[in-house]
């Protein structure tokens, strides 16, 4: 079977920020716009080499979304940055109204996603965004796995015409994906092949689910591992073509079961070809505040829930 190895974790946000900045070089109708959390955003870069397409907000997320829909009016392309429990929950009328509804060109980027924001505990977790964000018509959802490909990501949603909810995270994650990847805003990747079992799997969890996949290759279990970075809109045809080969499938997300990449793909499932699922997401619940690693491991978001899960799907075969 294909393998992975790292030999360096980065965060996914130091990727946007990476990717915000070769933006600042190449584009000039890429603006920022920030709501007092530069350094968590890393932005710094795309500010020093940008001063005047950078716009301060302070901690006013709702007028930031409701400027950036504005900014979109004159041709630019605006990129609003906050974690992301107030890039959703505590602007969703604004983005419904003023980004959403009328399709405007905004891109709001998500920090310190998920239980592995760690220790600033459950107000900070949100593990719903992906949900509150799919349902939005329009809206285009993407969830990057490592440095390299929020990197790529980044780049490219400033050609993609439309709103787009970017979600990435706080903690050091490997870097497994190629640094000159072209992103392809809807289309999964296969990151090994398996004849036993699908997993699919999208942020954090990719890796997670590749350390999975070599633990079941011992037991002598075949497992196809999917990277489902675009959860709308979401690869149908990937998710498909697997499980009519393998006849069950794992979702595996850092985010609520209910409203998430699970339910996507029960969806895509139940319509066109019922097949026995299992889930690893939180089981609808708030978070609480630890380390990254001790909350993947109690909220079983890690490799060894990932093996538990399929192991109970191949029994449903």
């Amino acid at each position: 079977m294909k393998t992975y190895t790292y030999t360096e974790k980065k965060d996914t946000r130091s990727g946007f920020g990476a990717g915000l900045a070769e933006l600042g070089r190449t584009n000039p109708n890429v603006v920022a716009l920030c709501a007092d959390l530069i350094g968590s955003l890393k932005m710094d870069q795309f500010i020093k080499e940008n001063p005047e397409r950078f716009f301060q907000v302070g901690i006013a997320e709702a007028n930031m979304m409701g400027i950036a829909a504005g900014l979109t009016v004159g041709g630019k392309i605006p990129f609003t940055g906050t974690f992301a429990n107030f890039s959703t929950g505590r602007v969703y009328d604004q983005i419904r109204q003023s980004i959403a509804y009328s399709g405007k060109n905004v891109k709001i980027c998500a920090s310190h996603a998920g239980i592995t924001l760690g220790e600033d505990g459950a107000t900070h977790q949100i593990l719903e965004d992906i949900g509150l964000m799919k349902m939005l018509p329009g809206m285009v959802v993407i969830n990057p796995c490592d440095y390299n490909q929020t990197k790529a990501a980044t780049i490219a949603i400033a050609d993609y015409n439309g709103p787009v909810y970017l979600r990435f995270g706080r903690p050091s994650v490997p870097i497994f994906t190629p640094a000159d990847q072209k992103f392809e805003i809807g289309k999964a990747i296969q990151l090994t092949e398996g004849t036993d079992v699908t997993i699919v799997a999208t942020g954090h969890l990719v890796w997670e689910a590749l350390e999975a996949s070599k633990a079941l290759h011992e037991k002598g279990i075949s497992a196809e591992v999917i990277n489902i970075h675009t959860i709308k809109p979401l690869d149908e045809k990937a998710i498909l073509t697997s499980v009519a080969k393998t006849g069950c499938i794992v979702t595996c997300e850092e985010h609520n079961y209910l409203g998430g990449l699970g339910e996507s793909v029960a969806r895509t499932l139940a319509l066109n070809n019922p097949t026995p699922q299992e889930f690893v997401a939180t089981n609808d619940t708030f978070g609480e505040s630890g380390t990254p690693a001790q909350l993947m491991k109690k909220y079983g978001l890690d490799s060894e829930a990932i093996i538990t899960k399929v192991e109970a799907v191949l029994k449903r075969k």
